[in-house]
């Protein structure tokens, strides 16, 4: 019973379980939406990027980090996946070797702008933790404006190479300098910030902040960029194991080996490897299959090389050996090269 003078409550059915399953799905892509419109577009006002360096992507050089989208302690980059590290602010074009840069590749102007800062001098030499850059760690390089904010930044470039001077005006494509190892770097490559108003931007996600699972609906790049993921560097053929000094001089492979050398090897450089990666080995002689091998990645690692071969016990038959290397992820092929080596008497 009711006291006299209450007002009786109102009973009001719940909805079912899955109705409410669904507002709160509606609530959430709702305010999902809210805070992509509220992201800036800057794809719509940001210069058009051209590639900044004189290589063939995939093929004579290779992206090794991308800007990192994790705002906190960790890294991931616009895909949510590990090539990237923690803080890094560009994205990085790395060469093969040593070798390569030594012959010469050229930075060009991603966009037209004014140069407002540049930086020669600094020695083409493996950054390592004891050695103090005092802020330096770009090594030789030089920022271009673009107006309304926006501005590249090109590092680790070669010493002696820069061929522009402050304050000059250059147009997309013109030669900058070249590809080099000064600063805090560890590869030769060429390190590209954009920036609009101060702030980091990523040329492969400009429009919203990285969400996992889904592509982004624009980039900056005039020509655009396929992402990958990871990959095969280079291969080639030894007489022994190879020391990864060598690989990344780009001096361990041989185009031709004595037929009685002591051993015959097959090595490959990789970029990007996952735990749980597959590596497949394989050499074939003139006149059918040599040795194979394939190997189980253990560790998630920027770069590393692995290498399959056998001692020789007598001389090898001469001709043209081949090599395949396959790099195999969740049960699909992500990259596959082949050398080749010539066997004399």
């Amino acid at each position: 019973m009711h006291k006299r003078g209450a007002r009786r409550r109102r009973s009001v059915p719940l909805a079912p379980r899955s109705s409410r399953r669904a507002l709160l799905s509606a609530r959430l892509g709702g305010l999902l939406l809210a805070l992509l419109a509220s992201w800036p577009a800057l794809a719509q006002e940001a210069p058009r990027l051209a590639l900044p360096l004189d290589c063939i992507p995939g093929r004579t050089c290779h992206i090794q980090n991308y800007v990192d989208a994790d705002p906190g302690p960790g890294a991931r980059d616009f895909t949510c996946s590990p090539l990237t590290y923690d803080g890094h602010k560009g994205t990085d074009f790395a060469l093969p070797d040593l070798a390569v840069m030594r012959a010469g590749v050229t930075v060009r102007a991603a966009a037209p702008g004014r140069v407002t800062a540049l930086r020669d001098g600094m020695a083409d030499t493996p950054w390592t933790p004891d050695r103090d850059l005092d802020g330096k760690d770009c090594g030789n390089g030089l920022v271009i404006d673009h107006g309304d904010g926006w501005e590249t930044q090109y590092c680790h470039m070669a010493r002696g190479s820069l061929m522009i001077r402050k304050g000059q005006q250059v147009d997309t494509g013109a030669p900058l300098g070249r590809v080099g190892l000064s600063g805090r770097s560890q590869f030769p490559h060429l390190h590209l910030s954009l920036r609009h108003d101060g702030q980091v931007v990523d040329p492969f996600a400009p429009d919203a902040p990285a969400i996992c699972g889904t592509a982004p609906a624009a980039q900056l790049w005039a020509d655009p960029l396929s992402y990958q993921p990871g990959g095969i560097i280079s291969t080639g053929f030894l007489d022994a194991l190879p020391d990864y000094s060598d690989i990344k001089a780009g001096t361990a492979a041989r185009p031709a080996l004595p037929a009685d050398s002591p051993a015959l090897v097959l090595w490959a450089n990789l970029f990007g490897a996952r735990a749980g990666d597959r590596l497949s080995l394989v050499i074939h002689a003139p006149d059918g299959p040599f040795s194979r091998q394939d190997i189980t990645l253990d560790r998630t690692q920027a770069q590393l090389f692995r290498a399959h071969g056998k001692r020789l016990r007598a001389p090898l038959a001469p001709g043209l050996y081949t090599g395949r290397a396959t790099l195999i992820r969740d049960g699909k092929v992500l990259s596959q090269t082949t050398s080749q080596v010539q066997i004399t008497r």
